[in-house]
């Protein structure tokens, strides 16, 4: 049997609107096994049990790929990202199917040909890079090719993921974003880009709170998220560094201080007087 765990991704991280993107420490577990016939799957709801799952679809994928035979697959997954709330679920699947695939094929893809068939897959390299390499990522596709590069984040940061029990589906918040920006707002994204890594390198965490700030994908998403400018007030409040849209949302991540010991228990107390339930 072949065990592939994979971490829970947060993309875009305020201004790096389908280019950046950050591994969390939550995962999904999957495990492979190579059967006599036909296709087993356990661990998820009836409906997506079956060819059209998408660690099956990747796994399939895969063995196009590499020109591998398959007799049969028997899938268990272990499920402790949650589905769709920006989170990089079906990143996580798509990672997890190609490497069980690839080890049962004899590990014959690199991982930057993982990459390539990920990215090809999910459309972008956002969560698939930083879920398959771990830490932050930049990437970008130029063509078949995805070019990525590894952040060095430097110590004394937490990362905070403040998870609603409802879900925002890719494509409504895809549906609400502008078909054109003004030149200002491109302009304006390109230097939060580059302060927010160079911050993060360097530790600046006074920086983090402007490098956040996105004219892309956050103010047209966040009226979708009830109480996404409250939540975003109160860390900041709280003494939060920076608050940023977890993907496509709804999940929010909030940047703080690792000497900041209130920050967890605060926002905790914070949550509980919401009206939708949250996680951290």
């Amino acid at each position: 049997m072949i065990t592939v765990r994979v971490p829970a991704t947060s993309a875009n991280i305020g201004p790096g609107f389908d280019c950046l993107g950050l591994a969390l420490n939550l995962y999904n577990t999957f495990y492979f096994e190579e059967i006599d016939d036909g296709l087993i799957i356990e661990g998820c709801e009836p409906e997506f049990c079956d060819e059209n799952n998408l660690i099956y679809v990747s796994m399939k994928k895969c063995f196009e790929k590499i020109g591998y035979e398959i007799r049969g697959i028997k899938i268990k997954i272990q499920c402790d990202i949650p589905v769709s709330r920006g989170l990089g679920s079906s990143a996580s699947c798509i990672v997890g199917g190609i490497i069980g695939a690839n080890e049962m094929a004899g590990g014959v893809l690199t991982k930057e040909e993982i990459l390539e068939l990920a990215t090809e897959i999910e459309g972008h390299p956002d969560n698939v890079a930083p879920a398959l390499f771990g830490g932050m990522t930049v990437a970008i596709q130029e063509g078949n090719q995805v070019h990525y590069s590894k952040v060095n984040i430097a110590k004394g940061l937490k990362f905070y993921a403040l998870i609603p029990n409802f879900k925002l589906s890719t494509e409504a918040s895809r549906g609400v974003l502008p078909k054109q920006i003004d030149y200002k707002d491109g302009v304006f994204n390109v230097g939060r880009v580059a302060l927010l890594i160079s911050a993060l390198t360097n530790g600046e965490l006074g920086l983090l709170k402007a490098a956040c700030e996105d004219r892309l994908h956050q103010n047209y998403r966040g009226v979708l998220i009830e109480g996404f400018q409250i939540l975003k007030e109160k860390c900041e409040e709280l003494g939060s560094k920076g608050v940023f849209l977890s993907g496509a949302g709804p999940t929010m991540v909030a940047l703080a201080e690792e000497i900041n010991e209130k920050f967890y228990i605060e926002i905790l107390e914070f949550l509980k007087t919401l009206k939708e339930t949250w996680v951290v």
